[in-house]
């Protein structure tokens, strides 16, 4: 008996002409789906009139036991479509599990592509596209999301992160403290849907404005990497020695050296460590 194939349907993100040819025509021959949410893949066939399939629920929490159902499927010859609620499986997403699993059992796996939030923000954006990074979601925890941010510190490439609209301001503060409000940043929300937005600002500007406006609809951000050259030249000597004033400045008036760095380098949009190095070096002079 032959083993069947695995393929990753790409599904729309919103706009519902988005689904292939390709894609529905997978769909349609595909023995079973595997869906991140059956109900709202159902929506999907109903919408486009494909016939209906057998669907096993396939996500986040149950995606040990039923990847080993989906495998005996496809050992058994059966060919599955894998979905996820929008956008293409196995990205950020639990899928990631089953192509693996497929791929360690000799299972061929066949990507059918679509629609991909974090490669039409990225195209929209206006920022360097020739080198990039997916980060994905920050974690919740505090910790982490610290580390992970940290790690991103001296990253020239343009980097990419998901945000849920109630995590969004938040997620804005801890950019702009790890990276400068000064950092460009791209925001593109409700992606090929009604009311479709992409904002280009600084992550300074991009706190401001969700200050004052609720975020609504999921997001996805892009963010500059830093300039290669960032630490060095004339023109990063001059932005450290106007925000060595400004820490003075502060000092004078009552507030901690420590206190006083952090604060400027994130409205300056220097490096801590780079300004506390030079204003004590200045000082010692």
């Amino acid at each position: 008996m032959s083993i069947g194939t695995l393929y990753l349907v790409a599904t729309p993100i919103g706009n519902l002409g988005d689904l292939s040819p390709r894609a529905r025509e997978v769909l349609s021959a595909a023995d079973f789906l595997a869906a991140e949410d059956t109900r709202v893949t159902q929506k999907l066939l109903n919408a486009v009139g494909l016939p209906k399939k057998p669907m096993i629920s396939y996500y986040e929490h149950n995606r040990r036991a039923r990847g080993e159902q989906v495998l005996e499927k496809l050992l058994a010859g059966e060919s599955c479509a894998l979905v996820t609620d929008a956008g293409t499986p196995a990205v950020s997403d639990p899928g990631e599990d089953l192509v693996a699993l497929a791929a360690e059992n000799g299972v061929p796996v066949i990507p059918v592509p679509g629609a991909c939030a974090a490669v039409c923000a990225l195209a929209a954006s206006g920022l360097p596209t020739g080198r990039f990074c997916f980060e994905g979601f920050l974690s919740v925890n505090k910790k982490v999301r610290r580390e992970h941010l940290e790690a991103l510190a001296d990253e020239t490439r343009t980097m990419i992160f998901y945000e849920a609209p109630h995590k969004l301001r938040q997620t804005l503060a801890d950019l702009t403290a790890a990276f400068g409000s000064a950092r460009r940043v791209s925001l593109s929300r409700e992606l090929t849907k009604l009311h479709e937005e992409t904002l280009r600002l600084t992550l300074g500007e991009a706190a401001e404005h969700f200050a004052e406006t609720a975020p609504r609809g999921e997001f996805v951000l892009i963010v500059e990497g830093r300039a290669p050259d960032e630490d060095e030249g004339p023109d990063e000597q001059e932005r450290l020695l106007a925000a060595a004033v400004e820490v003075r400045r502060r000092v004078a008036d009552g507030q901690t050296q420590k206190d006083a760095v952090k604060a400027v380098s994130a409205a300056c949009g220097v490096k801590k460590n780079a300004l506390y190095r030079f204003v004590l070096e200045q000082d010692d002079t």
